[in-house]
């Protein structure tokens, strides 16, 4: 029986258990990706590990996503993760190069060989033929440290593309697709593989976007063949001699088949605030529109800034409309200034931002109180703009541009325009002095750290009996972002975890921290989905810095509940879902936690209304065995002690 394209990659990196579907396996790194949010704890825990130097092929830091410097935090924290990585082998962009999963598409990414980010959409370099998978910033650590990844050996979806993509029908539209299908929660447990004559249609750009909003529908990770087109990107960036050609076997077995015609798509847009909330933009058409964000890890490669340059043509946006483009990289920028793209978009009236993640996370750009802002980014959850009472769409670069001009959400279409071709260059810009290599005399190196830095906190392990008050109970789909907000307020203290467990649920109860302390900690009860979103570990330290030992819930994120497993907070779902409703904030749960293993059913006492229920623990018994011990961390310093 013949591989699939995912069983081949993970094939080259397994170095535990099998490829039987749900059985579990590790997989061993040939690259890593960090950048300036996520990077710090994930070098705090190398430090805490002892590590010299890092143990993988090629470990590459960006510097993307805090780049407000309103004061020295931000500066602080660059300046420290410059030092760290030129001691500890690890290649260091510049501030401000570009965002780091397009530059890592554009300068280092290599078909057939696996890259862990922390980040949850390092999936983005599935587009070139990597097996890519975001993880937070401990397993970041780990993997960087030469130890395996430990995941459960996902179900591989054969997503066939046929035909080919219409006049302003761009390649965000397929993933907008995808998800109308599947939900934003069809694709976990799950690698979605593309395949079919219209792969053949796409650029690696374009595959991009498609595997970076992937991560959406809660997919371990999505892949595209290394084709020629990959070849001719690889040749663009004078890297050809990395290409190797990856096609699944003829006689591949799939466990699902999702067939997509290219020519039959239209516009599409998501609706607030879900990623997959999708309708065609014909439906949505005459919403008055405030703000238009272009830009994102997403939709801003130079194939996007051309198309978005064409649909503008100078004409001034409409009077009520801020409007903003963050390019890619600057490599992006660069070469749009060659074909006069720039020149196009700025006399429009459109505010060019520097190459960073910047509106995505909230971090600038927000738009106003009660705002309608159209973004090209892949997610449009509550408040992450940077502004609670946003109503933030996600479009395809055509559409936001199109309404950019008019004023209200516009299917491009209607603006009959000439339809646009984009022509990839035979050979890019060359901006390679944009990464700063590792230092020569590494043991010279002398860290600074600024005050806002600060040790990663004691997470003590758990206790025999564990007891407390519901201190919040949230419904299904809770975000990452609804636990430890995003923002330009926020993510500058995002390594000061008592600082910034102040903030804990602010979205959902901003008394909840308060109420946390004074209780001395407690549970959370959860809906379905708990933990969606981005790979942000601090959603899971903030909850343990303030004392709360468990999360019970009806189901749980992937990413999320491996970094409960990370730092020690124990996931639990119901068995009956029902029970759910049983519970209301401010009930005190008593439950033996020394009993838990592997598969067993404990019993909760709800002291206050003298009822029980039943709950398992979703975890192997390996990794039961590090929320016991309070998290590994603590088990690898453990380990550490003793050899």
């Amino acid at each position: 029986m013949g591989l699939t394209i995912a069983e081949k990659l993970i094939s080259q990196s397994l170095v535990a258990g099998q490829m039987i579907r749900g059985q579990r396996i590790g997989i061993r790194a040939h690259q890593t990706l960090s950048h300036d949010v996520n990077g710090v704890m994930s070098y705090l825990a190398l430090e805490a590990m002892g590590l010299e130097k890092v143990q993988v092929e090629l470990a590459v830091h960006y510097i993307d996503h805090n780049m407000i410097q309103a004061d020295y935090k931000n500066s602080d924290d660059h300046r420290f993760l410059q030092d760290i990585t030129a001691k500890l082998g690890v290649i260091c962009s510049r501030p401000g190069s570009g965002i780091c999963h397009q530059l890592h598409l554009e300068h280092w990414g290599v078909p057939g060989k696996t890259l862990i980010g922390a980040d949850s959409h390092t999936v983005a370099a599935g587009g070139i033929g990597m097996l890519s998978i975001g993880v937070g910033r401990f397993d970041g650590a780990i993997t960087m440290a030469g130890e395996p990844l430990y995941l459960t050996m996902p179900k591989i979806v054969n997503v066939r593309l046929s035909g080919q993509l219409p006049p302003f029908v761009s390649a965000k539209n397929i993933i907008l697709e995808l998800l109308r299908r599947v939900s934003i929660t069809g694709g976990v447990g799950k690698i979605f593989e593309y395949t079919g004559p219209g792969v053949a249609t796409l650029t690696v750009a374009e595959r991009s976007s498609i595997t970076n909003m992937g991560q959406e529908t809660g997919a371990t990770t999505s892949v595209f063949p290394s084709d020629e087109n990959t070849r001719k990107w690889l040749r663009a960036y004078r890297r050809e001699e990395q290409w190797v050609p990856l096609q699944a076997d003829a006689d591949a077995v799939y466990d699902e088949v999702i067939e997509i015609d290219l020519s039959l798509l239209e516009p599409l847009i998501a609706l607030p605030h879900q990623p997959d909330r999708v309708v065609p933009v014909r439906e949505a058409a005459g919403v008055k529109v405030d703000q238009v964000m272009m830009g994102s890890c997403t939709n801003t490669s130079l194939n996007d800034v051309l198309s978005i340059a064409h649909v503008l043509d100078g004409r001034p946006i409409h009077r009520d409309v801020d409007a903003g483009l963050y390019p890619a990289t600057r490599t992006v920028i660069r070469e749009s200034i060659a074909r006069g793209a720039h020149d196009k978009i700025l006399a429009s009236g459109v505010r060019i931002f520097e190459p960073v993640c910047g509106g995505c996370n909230g971090c600038g750009f927000a738009p106003q109180s009660n705002g309608v802002s159209l973004r090209t980014t892949p997610r449009n959850f509550v408040g992450r703009s940077g502004t609670a009472s946003d109503k933030v769409y996600l479009v395809a670069p055509e559409t936001a541009a199109a309404s950019a001009l008019t004023g209200v959400i516009t299917d491009p279409r209607e603006l009959q325009l000439s339809p646009f071709i984009y022509e990839m260059p035979d050979i890019f810009i060359d901006d390679r002095d944009m990464f700063q290599q590792p230092s020569a005399e590494p043991e010279t190196i002398v860290i600074r750290r600024g005050p806002n830095l600060r040790p990663i906190p004691a997470m003590p392990a758990l206790p025999d009996v564990t007891s407390g008050e519901v201190l919040v109970k949230v419904g299904d789909d809770i975000t990452t972002d609804h636990i430890c907000p995003a923002g330009a307020l926020y993510l500058p203290i995002r390594s000061n975890i008592p600082e910034l467990s102040k903030h804990a649920f602010k979205v959902v109860d901003d008394t909840f921290a308060d109420r946390a302390g004074k209780a001395g900690g407690g549970l959370i009860v959860g809906g379905a989905n708990y933990g969606q979103g981005s790979s942000r570990e601090q959603a899971v330290m903030v909850p343990r810095y303030l004392g709360v030992k468990a999360v019970i819930a009806k189901s749980f994120a992937r990413l999320h509940l491996a970094n409960l497993v990370n730092w020690g907070l124990l996931p639990l779902t119901f068995t009956n879902s029902d029970d759910f409703d049983t519970i209301s904030q401010g009930d005190r749960l008593t439950f033996d936690t020394a009993v838990l293993s592997e598969g067993q059913h404990i019993i909760v006492k709800n002291e206050t209304k003298a009822a029980t229920i039943v709950v398992a623990c979703p975890l192997c018994q390996e990794d039961l065995e590090s929320i016991k011990a309070g998290g590994r961390l603590n088990q690898v310093k453990a380990k550490k002690r003793n050899s």
